[in-house]
């Protein structure tokens, strides 16, 4: 698909505290990974554990937290993962779902849909 960056706003559950980051758009990924630095500092909190599995084929467990995200004016609440300090922000497939976002990886945009259900 190749990939784009898009700018995200991520809180806290109650919002008192945001930040506007630029994140890579990855629909390989469960769930959106943040900075566990950035998550502590905007009062996120890991609220259980789950095992993933890196492209190489390594497990890992990690933290998962909730958090209040936005793109282009719409908002939801989903899981975020405390990736290490270092990592780049990455949006995923979780995030987007539930904002009824899809990829338009031709212009590397991010396009508005509707839900499925069959």
């Amino acid at each position: 698909m190749g990939t784009f960056h898009w700018s995200i706003v991520v809180g806290n559950l109650d919002r008192s505290s945001i930040r506007e980051i630029e994140a890579m758009v990855d629909t390989g990924a469960t769930y959106t990974v943040l900075p566990s630095a950035l998550l502590a500092e905007i009062g996120i909190e890991a609220t259980r554990k789950a095992e993933f599995e890196f492209a190489d084929g390594t497990l890992a467990e990690l933290d998962i937290g909730q958090a209040w995200v936005s793109i282009n004016g719409e908002s939801v609440i989903t899981q975020v993962v405390f990736g290490e300090d270092e990592t780049s922000p990455l949006l995923g497939a979780y995030t987007l779902e539930g904002l009824l976002l899809a990829v338009d990886p031709l212009n590397q945009r991010l396009v508005p849909t509707h839900a499925i259900w069959y």
